[in-house]
C-alpha cells in the first residue's frame, strides 16, 4: 500500500492578515500547551527524584548506624582478645 499525501484545499481568496494572526495564535497556543505538559512532567519527575534521594538518605543513615555498631563490636572484641592474650601470657609464664 502506498500512503497518499493530503493536499489542503485552496481558498478562493488570498490569506488575509487576520488569517495569519489566527494561525500564529493557534501555533502559540499549541506551543504553550506543550510547554505546560513538559513542565508538569518535569515536576512529576522532580518529585520522584526527591523521593528517591530521601530513600537513599534514609538507607545511608541506617548503613552509618550499622557501621558504628560494628566498629563498637570490633573494639569490644579487640579488648577481649588482648585480655585473653594477657591471660595466656600469665599462664605460660607460670608453667
Amino acid at each position: 500500500m502506498h500512503s497518499a499525501d493530503i493536499l489542503p484545499f485552496r481558498t478562493k481568496t488570498p490569506p488575509q492578515p487576520e488569517d495569519r494572526l489566527r494561525s500564529a495564535l493557534r501555533q502559540l497556543d499549541d506551543a504553550m500547551a506543550g510547554q505546560k505538559l513538559a513542565l508538569t512532567e518535569f515536576r512529576t519527575n522532580l518529585g520522584a527524584l526527591g523521593g528517591a534521594v530521601a530513600g537513599l538518605q534514609s538507607r545511608l543513615q541506617s548503613y552509618r548506624g550499622s557501621l558504628a555498631s560494628t566498629a563498637q563490636d570490633v573494639k569490644i572484641a579487640g579488648n577481649a582478645a588482648r585480655r585473653l592474650e594477657a591471660t595466656a601470657d600469665i599462664w605460660l609464664g607460670q608453667g
